[in-house]
């Protein structure tokens, strides 16, 4: 099993910026990636970025050049940078993390971000 704990949402004005991180735990090898999605109200869970534990970052296109996702391998964390951010980032950012051989998806509980002036 692996548990994921995510941290670092919050109200922020539109322009400005935020940190989110989220730490894995568990039984977890070296291949590996986490993630994060988003959810709004009324809205599908949309894909943000995803940063495997080898490999290149990927980006949703609606936060490509905004947000910037890196990763502390030794400690199984990874951090979402948000800047620029804008009323339309408003949502519950879920931690997502997969890992070999199963892919088997876990899911952090999800931390709110509020973008309102």
């Amino acid at each position: 099993q692996v548990q994921l704990v995510e941290s670092g949402g919050g109200l922020v004005q539109p322009g400005g910026s935020l940190r989110l991180s989220c730490a894995a735990s568990g039984t977890i090898g070296d291949n590996w990636r986490m993630g994060w999605y988003r959810q709004s109200p009324g809205n599908q869970r949309e894909f943000v970025a995803v940063i495997p534990a080898r490999g290149d970052t990927v980006y949703g296109d609606a936060v490509k050049g905004r947000f910037t996702i890196s990763k502390d391998s030794a400690q199984k964390t990874v951090y979402l940078q948000m800047n620029s951010l804008r009323p339309d980032d408003t949502g519950v950012y879920y931690c997502h993390f997969q890992a070999y051989p199963t892919w088997k998806s876990y899911w952090g509980r999800g931390t709110q971000v509020t973008v309102s002036s």
